[in-house]
Parts: structure tokens; C-alpha cells; sequence
């Protein structure tokens, strides 16, 4: 059975120890993003020690990581250095998932819950998060470093850019919704009517923008 450590101990923690149990990893042992908790054990796993003592080690050349946090941001920077020091970030996708013969998926941190569906002539980029119930329609790009909680559905013709966050429940409409720009962020249950620019806030049933955010 292939080995994994996990990085990260929080809420989302357990969800995500359960898919790497359901892909037929077997939980090594968890690192904290600091020393305080060193010796513990979280879920039944050891805590090893903190994010600078894993690469105090220098060499991560053979060993599978698997990054727990929801913050596009710091997943992406902890998934750079990893592979950087010759580490693996493997893609864990669900074996409750159905994803298309047509679908492509990045090999590099990409999760995907179950009951999640992919379908054709779509991409997942690299360290992207696809919770449960979540709908991707054909010919979608969806970016590197997303977020897309539970029970949402990114229409057809969609072109996702990178560290878009996408709140539970929301819906973009196929052909309306052709862009979502960087570093957007879509609210909860919101109903996306047309292209939604980058650093933006969006939210409500036709969505609008709420907040803008400085440039990223």
C-alpha cells in the first residue's frame, strides 16, 4: 500500500484523510504548520512535527504529500515546494466519482470528493479542489488552484481562470457564463448570468459584484 503524509490539521482534515484512504493510500503521519502540536495525534494519526521540520529534511525525493488546508493560496505555495524538493503531490480523485473518457485532469494535486462529475472535453488544473455533489459541464476550463465547494455546477463554454474560490450550491449558466476571472470569489448559492471579472466578490440570485478585492 502506497504511503502519504498529510500537511495541515483543521476542519477539513478528516475529509480529506478519507479520500486518500479511499484511493488506497495509507496515512503515514501529519505535520503541523507549527511545533505546538508535535507528539499529539489528530484522527487516530501521529503528528510528526511541524511544516519547517519536514523540510528541514531537504530531500522529499519518494514520498507523497497530501495538502488539507482550503486556502487556494497556501495549498499551491506548500505544493511548490514539495515538488521542488523532489516530494509528489499526487491527484486523488474518488472511486465514487464518475469523470469523462474525454475529461483531462492535472496529475498535480488535484482532489475530487464523491459524487462529483466531470464531464467531456473538460480540464482540472493543477491543486484544485472539487468537493461532493459538485457538476463540471463539458467543455469547461477549470484553472490551477481552485475551490469549488460542495453542490456546485460550472456550466458549459466556461473558462475558469486560476485561484477562483466557487462557494457551496453555486450555479454559472452554459454559453452565459463564458469567464471567471482570477482570484474571484463566488458566494454561496449564488446564480452566475454573465462573466465575472478577477478580484472580485460576487453573490445573490442573479449574481452581482458585493466587494472588490486588491490585485493578486
Amino acid at each position: 500500500m502506497k504511503q502519504i503524509y498529510a500537511l495541515g490539521i483543521g476542519h477539513n482534515t478528516p475529509v480529506f484523510l478519507d479520500l486518500a484512504l479511499a484511493c488506497g493510500y495509507e496515512i503515514a503521519g501529519l505535520y503541523h504548520y507549527n511545533s505546538q502540536r508535535t507528539g499529539e495525534t489528530d484522527h487516530g494519526y501521529f503528528i510528526l512535527g511541524s511544516f519547517d521540520d519536514l523540510f528541514a529534511k531537504g530531500d522529499l525525493s519518494g514520498l507523497n504529500f497530501l495538502l488539507t488546508m482550503g486556502d487556494n493560496k497556501i495549498r499551491t505555495e506548500l505544493s511548490d515546494h514539495i515538488i521542488s524538493l523532489g516530494g509528489s503531490v499526487p491527484t486523488l480523485i474518488h472511486p465514487n466519482t464518475v469523470i469523462s473518457a474525454f475529461a483531462k485532469i492535472s496529475d498535480v494535486g488535484v482532489y475530487i470528493s464523491p459524487f462529483t462529475y466531470v464531464q467531456a472535453d473538460s480540464y482540472i488544473g493543477s491543486n484544485t479542489v472539487l468537493l461532493s455533489h459538485v457538476n463540471i459541464s463539458h467543455t469547461t476550463h477549470i484553472g490551477s488552484s481552485c475551490f469549488i465547494a460542495g453542490g456546485a455546477a460550472i456550466g458549459a463554454y466556461t473558462e475558469m481562470e486560476n485561484f477562483v474560490f466557487v462557494g457551496q450550491g453555486a450555479l454559472s449558466i452554459s454559453a452565459k457564463v463564458k469567464r471567471i476571472g482570477h482570484h474571484a470569489y463566488i458566494g454561496a448559492r449564488s446564480l452566475l448570468t454573465r462573466d465575472v471579472p478577477p478580484n472580485v466578490v460576487v453573490a445573490g440570485s442573479p449574481a452581482r459584484i458585493i466587494r472588490e478585492m486588491g490585485q493578486s
